[in-house]
């Protein structure tokens, strides 16, 4: 069955096997160098990311730090005027004149109270209403009070530092005006209570300007480093998450929600990376020199290389015929080599194929001769460009349609050892021409019912008006013989075979419509594009100088009866090159689909060519049945297509084509609203099929 000696064997190792021994000897050495230069590599890198963490975490410490010292130093200075309003309070109480007797100066007061600007009011305020009424530090109240906000929030104030009996405060005051805003000042009230044996007697009231006291007790030189911000809750929550350099520091007023802002305007400068850095640098380029003396003994390493050519020509054919059946074999016929998708395609074992030469296992009993002698025009110059079809036997004893491409294989000094093949599996292409023949038949037999149903319903349209005045006539007849005006009784009986003739008549008109409306409409979602190409591509394939296709890059979804769908477009397309052929320019027919963006969405597909065009005066008649151009046409085609296109709820035109210059037929379907990708896996019908008997003209 098989011949595996020759009389000039070939050793198919020499495509494996080195040209020569290779030197080894800096192989070693190499290897200690790359490793060393990795190790250094890391090594630094990690120093360098340590660093600049460990600076990165003793800034943010440092930052922490700034914020808490003066947030405690805030808390100091306010802690200090409350004891300072507290001792106010007392000796204001006393003193025979009211606040008026006393100076802050008589106090031994803290930063805030000496300070000009941050206590803008201040004054006892009493109990009782009648004593308080004509103090200037309640007409300053009222006056703040005048808008409603700030009023209930010194009421609360007033109420926390009376039943609390601690101080409290109030703010941010609202300017009293149509804006509504709140004071850029950040003006607060702060009330410090005082009772007489467990009864409140009055509080001592000052309105403060934050920003003034925050001013007053940040020293010059942190203003100097840092960037400090007041701001309350509302502007915090507007602000949003702050950046890594800011810190937030809480003034603790109970009563408020004001914050500072801690900002750090200064970095130091990581010279310590930036020294590792450098270090890192010269390691580096230390190791470069060393690489470089290493490329010195890379050149040494040619001959391995050249040794290696062969493999990397044989691994460059596999490439080139990647994820399909690959085989190889020499000039004297002789399987070299076989891959696991060649073997599936065939269904045997490498071990199987390998050394084998013709006839091939593989080879279908009833083709032996045939293969044998198309095996010996390979062998001898390859495949052409286009390959060629044969038919492979599997194992299992199936027919495999394949399609085979030869390439040359040559050793690495370019002499030719052989042939690699590329073996490809076209029997689902074959059952598709296959099925697609079935279709086109399916087509035609198509054709002709609804070209039958087209004729049965024009005849019936055309035949019943003159039948039923026939009938009209006779029955008008029968009355009056009847009637005893007509006494020739031989008359009546000729009347009654009339009036039986055309009622028999109109029952064969009725069975031949019934007969032509059994036809109905399956309708499921079709994607224009992959429609048209499906049908347009094998008249392409076959005449790609005549046909063009154009479709649009989205998808465009219609529902319709694809069979019905399919006979329209080869209407067109058939008549388009029929009329192509006709004018003195090379015949060309195109094929587009455009999405119609107006008021009413819809797709358009257009089918134009470059014949002589439709005359005008005729454009109003080509979609009339029985109505053609064409010498011993029919004229029922466009006629067809006018029926198809209206019973997809669609219209069609006709026109001139201004690419081309010749007629321009568009048939305007409409889209289906909100359909994608996912109707690709709708049922293949829906309900609600339309009978034929509801296309228009039918």
């Amino acid at each position: 069955m098989n011949s595996h000696p020759s009389d000039t064997p070939f050793d198919f190792d020499l495509l494996q096997r080195p040209a020569g021994a290779g030197a080894g000897r800096g192989r070693r050495a190499t290897l200690w160098l790359l490793g060393l230069l990795l190790m250094l590599v890391v090594a630094v890198v990690s120093l360098v990311i340590y660093l600049q963490r460990f600076e990165t975490e003793e800034d943010l410490r440092r930052q922490s730090a700034d914020a808490q010292w003066l947030e405690q130093g805030a808390r100091f200075h306010f802690r200090r005027l409350e004891d300072d309003l507290q001792v106010l309070a007392h000796r204001t109480r006393e003193a025979p004149g009211g606040e008026a007797g006393f100076s802050l100066s008589v106090v031994n007061a803290g930063l805030l109270v000496r300070e000009p600007g941050v206590v803008q009011a201040q004054g006892w305020l009493p109990a009782q209403p009648d004593a308080a009424a004509d103090r200037p530090i309640a007409r300053q109240l009222l006056a703040d009070a005048a808008d409603p906000v700030n009023a209930e929030m010194l009421a609360v104030m007033q109420d926390v530092a009376s039943g609390l009996r601690r101080p409290a405060y109030a703010g941010p005051m609202r300017a009293v005006g149509p804006s509504g805003q709140a004071d850029e000042a950040a003006v607060v009230w702060l009330a410090v209570p005082l009772f007489d044996e467990g009864r409140f007697s009055g509080s001592y009231l000052a309105r403060l300007s934050l920003k003034q006291a925050v001013d007053a007790f940040v020293p010059y030189w942190f203003k100097d480093q840092h960037e400090i911000r007041l701001f309350d809750e509302l502007q915090r929550t507007q602000a949003g998450v702050l950046d890594e350099r800011s810190r937030q520091a809480a003034l603790d007023l109970p009563g408020t929600d004001f914050a500072l802002q801690v900002r750090s305007t200064t970095a130091d400068a990581p010279t310590v990376p930036r020294a590792f850095f450098l270090v890192a640098l010269v390691c580096l380029l230390g190791m470069l020199g060393a690489l470089y003396a290493l490329r010195l003994d890379f050149l040494k390493r040619q001959r391995v290389e050249l040794a290696l050519q062969a493999q990397v020509a044989l691994r460059s054919a596999i490439e080139n015929a990647a994820t399909i059946g690959l085989r190889a074999w020499d000039r004297q016929g002789r399987i070299l080599y076989v891959n696991r998708a060649f073997c599936r395609m065939v269904g045997f074992e490498p071990d199987e194929l390998l050394g084998r030469s013709a006839p091939m296992p593989y080879w279908p009993a009833h083709q032996a001769a045939e293969l044998d002698l198309l095996h010996r025009d390979v062998i001898a110059q390859g495949t052409e460009e286009a390959g060629i079809e044969v038919q492979f036997q599997h194992k299992a004893g199936q027919l495999v349609d394949v399609l085979i491409h030869e390439a040359p294989l040559n050793s690495a000094d370019g002499q030719p050892l052989g042939w690699m093949s590329s073996v490809l599996d076209i029997s689902e292409r074959k059952r598709a021409e296959r099925s697609a023949a079935r279709q086109q038949q399916k087509l035609e037999a198509s054709g002709r019912l609804v070209a039958m149903g087209e004729v049965a319903s024009t005849l019936a349209h055309e035949l019943n008006q003159p039948l039923g005045a026939l009938s009209g006539f006779a029955n008008g007849l029968l009355n009056r013989l009847r009637q005893g005006r007509l006494s020739d009784a031989e008359l009546i009986g000729v009347v009654e075979r009339m009036e039986q003739l055309s009622a028999k008549s109109g029952r064969i008109i009725q069975r031949v419509s019934a007969f032509a409306r059994r036809r109905e409409m399956s309708r499921e979602p079709l994607e224009l594009g992959a429609f048209v190409r499906r049908v347009v591509e094998p008249l392409q394939r076959q005449r790609p100088s005549v046909f063009q296709v154009v479709l649009p890059a989205q998808p465009l979804w219609i529902e319709g009866d694809a069979l019905l769908l399919e006979h329209a477009l080869l209407n067109l397309v058939s008549n388009a090159e029929h009329w192509a052929a006709q004018a003195s320019r090379p015949p060309r027919v195109q094929v587009g689909v455009t999405h119609v963006t107006s008021a009413e969405q819809g797709v358009e597909l257009e089918v134009a060519d470059s014949g002589p065009g439709v005359p005008s005066d005729q454009r109003d008649q080509v979609f009339n049945a029985f109505f053609s151009a064409k010498d011993g046409g029919m004229g029922m085609g466009l006629a067809i297509c006018r029926s198809v296109v209206e019973a997809h709820h669609g219209h069609i035109e006709v026109g001139t084509s201004t690419p081309l210059g010749g007629a321009s037929f568009r048939l305007i379907l409409p889209l289906i609203a909100g359909v994608g990708a996912a109707e690709q896996d709708a049922p293949a019908s829906r309900p609600g099929a339309l009978p034929w008997s509801d296309l228009p003209g039918t």
